[in-house]
């Protein structure tokens, strides 16, 4: 079981506390309506699926109620980076220390 780091709580707890949010930093398209089915169906299913350091969105569901980034290794499981929601993620081979 992973021990994430929560930015707003700053504590580590368990991974049952958190939900999964899928892949951080997706942009919503500024005008969805003028895409076509195609390009709509791209934004919502098309995700990348990694092998090694991956940014996630997860939410604190028993906690803060606040959903942050967690730069984690797919492949280790190792979490390199924890960071809140408009922060900078951090350079993709560098590690931080949450």
């Amino acid at each position: 079981m992973l021990r994430i780091y929560c930015p707003y709580c700053e504590e580590y707890r368990e991974e049952d506390e958190f939900s999964y949010g899928g892949e951080a930093h997706i942009v919503r398209p500024l005008e969805p309506e003028a895409l076509s089915d195609k390009e709509w169906g791209y934004y919502l299913f098309h995700r990348k699926n990694i092998k090694g350091s991956h940014r996630e969105m997860w939410y604190h569901a028993a906690g803060c109620r606040k959903f942050f980034n967690v730069q984690r290794n797919t492949v280790t499981y190792k979490i390199e980076a924890v960071y809140k929601i408009g922060e900078s993620a951090p350079e993709e081979n560098g590690e931080a220390d949450a």
